[in-house]
């Protein structure tokens, strides 16, 4: 990553590649699965995504920074807005999400399904 085309590129993609929890990955280390980067035609850097192991912490995590406070400490409409952004980053798609997500808001399951029902009428 030495051409200094690309380091707008990479300055301005750095804090989305932090937040989907990837990793910015040099032109000589890129692997199979890596999705490319170019700048007029020349691979100039590659993201590495992350694994879906942890992946529901990583939203849970991106959550709490963008409200300010853990799950368990936000407010009733706090605690739905979180629901929705959960919701909307695809977090109830995964396998035990509304228990993880439940326990971390230190709710009952049948909590989050009711905000989840009320998003979804």
């Amino acid at each position: 990553m030495k051409d200094s085309r690309q380091d707008p590129l990479l300055k301005t993609i750095k804090p989305l590649i932090d937040a989907i929890g990837g990793s910015l990955i040099d032109v000589d280390h890129i692997k199979n699965g890596d999705v490319t980067l170019e700048v007029e035609g020349v691979i100039v850097a590659a993201v590495r995504l992350p694994a879906l192991h942890g992946a529901l912490d990583r939203m849970i995590e991106s959550v709490e920074r963008e409200l300010g406070a853990k799950l368990s400490d936000l407010s009733r409409t706090a605690k739905q807005r979180a629901i929705r952004l959960l919701d909307e980053r695809g977090a109830f798609t995964l396998r035990r999400a509304v228990e993880d997500v439940a326990d971390a808001m230190g709710v009952s399951r049948i909590t989050v399904y009711n905000y989840l029902n009320s998003l979804h009428r």
